[in-house]
């Protein structure tokens, strides 16, 4: 089997965990010896649309180079062409490239893609232009099926105003997988059928969460109290703007410390407002994929308050470290915490009703080897093997 793997998601310099997701999806693919390569899907705007971007100070994509290799995964970088008259359409006249950029995408490879005789096209993402389309494209030029991934933003943000786009895309796959069921739910309630989906969820490695010695790492850390922790983007979609009231909701009932490793466009105000409530709060900032267990493994609860979610792959990477989590109800965090952990509904007093949850579970942990034995069946081995299935199954009937 070989496959041609095309996501809108990927790492690149200066954002190395950028989809960490799929490249661990990857190395536990190559564990089962199936050949594949993969490209991402970048912009390359002209010097014109470049200073243009900068007058108007609309966001742009760097020059990334052909490729980026981690962890042994190349990425190698698929661009499409934005020209100064493509960015004003875009902008001033809100004419939509989606499909043309697509196409350009689907045409610039292809006969390099003929000669690499592909059996199988999987795309994560379906930001725009969305790697889905250019799997649909490229799967009918190159006559092979095509399966979609969905991981969150793109059908919990984006579909709702790009339903007929994303209906054709999907629809029309061999296979659809959704990371959560919420999130398939979702789709469904934006009209898409639902009869070609299959729900398989985000992963972890487990070698690399796993528990460590709790104790000596707080020591390391300069931390001596129960800590509470968060791993993942300062930004507001993981409801990062209320972790100060939630840290002092929670302080008033328990003498803890905070930990926050990740970084965003909210930090600086984050940590503004924590300073005048004087919180006890470590903040970290953006650590390399390896390093997250490490700091996991200080905290006695993580918090992931997230006003929406996919799945929420973070839970039980914490979990797999022997870490208890307490979420929102919202998108996949539920499925993801189970019974390891307290799941908050929405509504009023939220932050407090949060906070309280959090200050039970300190009071009340759930067993480390518990939580560690849950985790373990969301192994990257586990959700990788279930993924070839579906294309063995796809591949034996076409």
């Amino acid at each position: 089997m070989k496959i041609l793997v095309i996501t809108n998601l990927f790492p690149y310099p200066g954002n190395e965990t950028r989809g960490n997701f799929i490249t661990n999806r990857l190395k536990a693919l190559k564990k089962f010896n199936v050949d594949f390569n993969v490209f991402g899907t970048i912009s390359q705007d002209s010097l014109f649309a470049k200073v243009f971007r900068k007058i108007t100070g609309s966001a742009r994509q760097e020059k990334y180079g052909d490729y980026y290799e981690i962890d042994g995964i190349r990425y190698n970088y698929l661009s499409f062409d934005r020209r100064l008259y493509d960015i004003f359409s875009e902008y001033v006249l809100k004419k939509d490239y989606t499909l043309e950029y697509a196409k350009e995408l689907a045409n610039k490879k292809y006969k390099s893609f003929v000669q690499e005789k592909y059996d199988l096209i999987h795309a994560h993402g379906m930001f725009n232009p969305p790697a889905g389309l250019v799997a649909k494209l490229l799967s009918q030029k190159l006559n092979i099926p095509y399966v979609v991934t969905c991981h969150g933003s793109d059908i919990n943000l984006l579909m709702e105003n790009a339903k007929e786009l994303y209906i054709d895309v999907l629809g029309n796959a061999d296979k659809v997988i959704f990371v959560s069921n919420a999130l398939l739910n979702k789709a469904k309630s934006l009209s898409y059928s639902g009869t070609n989906a299959v729900v398989i969820p985000n992963g972890m490695e487990p070698e690399t969460f796993k528990p460590l010695d709790k104790e000596k790492i707080k020591r390391e850390l300069g931390l001596n109290k129960k800590v509470v922790g968060f791993v993942g983007n300062l930004v507001f979609i993981k409801r990062a703007d209320k972790f100060p009231e939630i840290f002092e909701n929670i302080s008033s009932n328990k003498d803890v410390e905070f930990l926050v490793v990740g970084d965003g466009e909210l930090r600086e105000n984050i940590e503004k407002e924590c300073q005048k409530r004087n919180l006890n709060v470590k903040f970290v900032g953006r650590v390399s994929q390896d390093k997250v267990s490490y700091y996991m493994n200080a905290m006695d609860v993580m918090i992931l308050p997230s006003r929406n979610e996919g799945f929420g792959a973070v839970v039980i990477e914490a979990q797999a470290c022997g870490v208890p989590v307490v979420g929102s109800s919202n998108g996949g965090i539920p499925e993801a915490i189970g019974d390891g952990g307290i799941v908050i509904e929405e509504g009023e007093d939220f932050e407090k009703r949060f906070a309280d949850a959090v200050v039970e579970l300190l009071k009340n942990p759930i067993e480390r080897d518990y939580l560690r034995e849950k985790a373990l069946e969301y192994s990257w081995e586990n959700v990788v093997k279930k993924e070839i299935d579906v294309f063995n199954t796809i591949l034996n009937n076409s």
